[in-house]
């Protein structure tokens, strides 16, 4: 149940992330969930999108460094203690959340964590023994695609 996760290495200034996003636009390409993280003098904007290697592609072309990577999203309950049951088999297992950024989910009263896991298909054995939900790329309207 691993998701093709687009990184996109942006410029810190004033109008680049409009740039990056103007073009994914531009190109018909939805975004599902994202996350954009400070590094210094450049970001790291995260995405889920409809066509990763169409928007890994335009990016490369805008000179916007990209990369696929590897992610994990669960469904959980949206009240206290949630995300704290679906880290404990992890953390039992000593398996390492890279970074993790999540949204409310498709459905009333859930929430969706997206997860970047340091063994992802350690971690999906474990998230599935212990009954925790799991979305697949169908379910964020995602094309799947090699990279």
């Amino acid at each position: 149940m691993k998701l093709q996760q687009i990184s996109i290495f942006l410029e810190n200034a004033p109008g680049r992330l409009y740039e990056a996003t103007q073009a994914l636009g531009d190109a018909g390409i939805n975004l599902r969930a994202l996350t954009l993280a400070e590094a210094s003098d450049y970001g790291v904007l995260r995405l889920l999108v409809s066509d990763v290697a169409t928007a890994r592609r335009i990016m490369m072309e805008k000179q916007f460094p990209a990369r696929i990577d590897e992610v994990v999203a669960v469904e959980i309950d949206d009240r206290a203690g949630s995300l704290a049951r679906v880290l404990k088999p992890l953390i039992d297992a000593n398996i390492n959340v890279r970074y993790m950024y999540a949204f409310t989910g498709f459905t009333s009263g859930r929430a969706v964590m997206i997860f970047s896991f340091s063994d992802p298909d350690r971690a999906i054995d474990l998230l599935r023994a212990s009954g925790i939900e799991m979305l697949d790329a169908a379910a964020f309207g995602m094309r799947e695609s090699a990279g």
